[in-house]
């Protein structure tokens, strides 16, 4: 499986397309239309948020898991804007039966809660707190739902009635809510057709020697649980979320691969230990292309936190990390590293929760030479500067896990592998 280890955005969907060029099976186990995985192939750019990468190889078959929570109206648009751009898709793609269904109403809420809050927590406006909420308020609605149109009405009056009352409390007009969930449910024959056992194809795959790939969206410090809470997402991001979100023992998987940028960077509110000055975040942004796929947010870039990559390699249980994004760094003549943090006058090597006041956080740095020479050419160890080389080999030793993979570009082909 691969799973980001910072704040999201690392690079999954470009290490992910890579990887499922060996796979037949790539299934998506958590998240929704929050995430936003980029990838370039030749000349073309694809930004996706609900499908698979794996959707841009021919023949892989793409699975969507019960830890999903699906927004059919955008899924329909990004399926048909993949089809339209000549990427074969019947019946390639399957949705578990148990995904729940993220609707108009849901993107509502999210909004308008997040603009009355005091303290905003940076979220996407796409829904998902709000459809995981009833997820776990056992009143949502699932895919496996959509064959009982009489069900799925009475499901919808109910759902309806809740989610207006809220919107009226928070001061919202309600008007073309109800019309603009009855148009997203007038998908519901198309997407129930895609329905399958997640689960079922995937432990079938495995018997029948298939490679399967697991896709998850965001990051480890936005994992519920794990990440800095309350500034997360609705899900469990990290490994352990993966089984369950696509029906599978967790014994079944073999490798986690951990994305790392060579750097940090943080879009939303909440904590971000090492940021940048104000003026090399700006310049650090405009080099890296620092900016939301599913928002067009600016992202916040700091220096490589060790500790956090050290948390994310002990929650999901690393077995190879992807370095991504190095070429970002060619210019800069020196590298700050965050091997530690002060707390209260205390170092600590370890990540800590809430407890401490995120803001009591210093970082504590290792400064190493810069390369000052591009990387993009690089396909082997090899081909990188020597100092380049160095500060790989120092984030392998500080997190702890061996490096398997190194991007230093956009394309498919700007990868090395160790």
């Amino acid at each position: 499986m691969v799973v980001g280890c910072q704040w999201g955005d690392e690079g999954k969907g470009k290490i992910v397309d890579v990887l499922a060029a060996d796979a037949q099976i790539v299934a998506r186990y958590q998240g929704g239309a929050n995430a936003g995985h980029t990838v370039h192939v030749g000349d073309d750019e694809f930004i996706l948020h609900q499908i698979p990468s794996g959707v841009l190889h021919d023949g892989k078959r793409c699975l969507l898991g019960n830890g999903v929570v699906l927004d059919v109206r955008q899924f329909f648009d990004e399926y048909d804007a993949l089809a339209a751009r000549g990427i074969r898709l019947d019946g390639r793609v399957g949705v578990s039966g148990r995904a729940h269904v993220l609707l108009p109403f849901h993107r509502a809420l999210d909004k308008a809660r997040e603009a009355a809050a005091a303290e905003k927590i940076g979220t996407t406006g796409r829904g998902i707190g709000p459809a995981y909420e009833d997820k776990v308020g056992r009143r949502g609605l699932r895919v496996g739902d959509l064959a009982d149109a009489a069900g799925v009405e009475r499901w919808l009056d109910g759902a309806l009635t809740r989610a207006e009352a809220q919107l009226r409390e928070l001061g919202e007009d309600v008007d073309t809510v109800a019309a603009e969930t009855r148009d997203a449910l007038g998908l519901a024959a198309r997407l129930h057709a895609l329905s399958t056992e997640v689960g079922v194809e995937i432990l079938e795959g495995l018997r029948a020697g298939r490679d399967v790939l697991l896709e998850g969206a965001q990051g480890a410090l936005l994992d519920l649980d794990q990440g800095t809470y309350p500034f997360v997402t609705s899900s469990n991001t990290t490994a352990a979320g993966a089984p369950v979100g696509v029906g599978i023992g967790p014994t079944a998987v073999d490798d986690v691969l951990g994305v790392l940028k060579a750097y940090t960077t943080r879009v939303g509110e909440g904590p971000l230990p090492t940021a940048m000055t104000p003026e090399l975040d700006e310049q650090v942004r405009q080099w890296g292309g620092e900016f939301g796929a599913t928002t067009g947010r600016p992202r916040r870039c700091g220096w490589f936190d060790a500790v956090v990559a050290r948390h994310a390699a002990r929650v999901n249980g690393l077995t190879g990390l992807a370095i991504t994004k190095l070429d970002v760094l060619d210019q800069l003549p020196e590298i700050q590293i965050a091997v530690g943090y002060r707390v209260d006058g205390e170092e600590t090597s370890h990540f800590p929760d809430a407890g401490c006041g995120y803001d009591a956080i210093e970082p504590v740095y290792e400064t190493v030479p810069g390369w000052k020479a591009s990387t993009a050419d690089a396909r082997k160890l090899e081909d990188l500067p020597r100092a380049a080389r160095a500060y790989l080999s120092r984030l392998q030793e500080l997190v702890g896990v061996p490096i398997w993979m190194v991007s230093v570009g956009t394309r498919r082909s700007d990868i090395i592998r160790v």
